[in-house]
């Protein structure tokens, strides 16, 4: 479905009773809701309402010129919120999705009621551009993300998972080089330009963290202080998996995903 936001259009996927609780999914940066696709049918199954949003520039979303920030991408889940009458909802986002998740939990209190992020940090890494600038200088040069979806595939999953599960791996891929230049460049600088370090003590919802081990686009050390600056938060350390656990051993994670929401 889309919602129409000043010139601009945002897709969204809404599914189960609409008296449930709703649990709102925001995908990593080059995907989109069909990130979630392994998720969908647990949420539904204990009862709950699943919300899931392409980020503008992403997925069925339109894209903006210019720099985005994490406010103006939490701003876009609370026009769907207001749109589909949802006070507030249980979050999950991966990467900025989680990054967004801290946004929405500063700027909009009043709209979560608890936090799942993974592989999050608080703050922009200190080397965001060394990382960065190099991917977005390749994406504006081709006008697309396809130089670089391989490498960043390599990030999200494992060797093993690619092997067993090549048809998964493929869906993934061309939703990485079908993202919009402008939607991947405008949020790259949204994780670029952050830090909630001091933001964060101040959340007073229930918050999870969690951590693929083998990640490298983040680290164990900043998704452990992000659990530590949230008061109760709690982490996980998931092994065996990349920059997408929820995809790469979805099982093990649904079951933290539902224990989390059925807490």
């Amino acid at each position: 479905m889309l919602l129409n936001v000043g010139t601009r259009a945002l897709y969204y996927d809404v599914t189960g009773p609409e008296t449930a609780r709703a649990v709102v999914f925001a995908h990593a940066l080059a995907a989109d809701s069909g990130m979630w696709a392994e998720q969908v049918p647990a949420v539904l199954q204990a009862g709950l309402r699943v919300l899931r949003i392409d980020m503008r520039g992403h997925g069925g979303s339109d894209s903006t010129a210019g720099d985005y920030t994490l406010a103006q991408l939490a701003s876009d889940i609370v026009a769907v919120f207001d749109r589909l009458g949802i006070g507030t909802a249980d979050y999950v986002g991966l990467s900025i999705g989680g990054m967004i998740g801290e946004a929405l939990a500063i700027h909009f209190p009043q709209r979560v009621s608890s936090l799942m992020l993974c592989e999050t940090p608080p703050a922009a890494l200190r080397n965001a551009d060394e990382i960065w600038s190099p991917r977005v200088a390749a994406v504006r040069a081709a006008g697309t993300l396809e130089p670089i979806a391989d490498a960043t595939m390599e990030r999200w999953l494992t060797p093993e998972f690619r092997a067993a599960n090549p048809n998964r791996w493929q869906q993934i891929r061309d939703t990485v080089a079908a993202t919009s230049a402008d939607g991947y460049c405008g949020c790259v600088a949204a994780l670029s330009r952050f830090d909630f370090s001091r933001e964060l003590p101040n959340v007073r919802v229930p918050a999870l963290v969690v951590y693929g081990e083998e990640d490298r686009a983040t680290s164990h050390e900043e998704n452990q202080r992000l659990a530590s600056l949230i008061p109760g938060g709690r982490f996980v350390a998931f092994s065996g998996a990349r920059h997408l656990p929820n995809v790469e051993s979805p099982a093990r994670f649904n079951r933290i995903l539902t224990e989390w929401l059925n807490r």
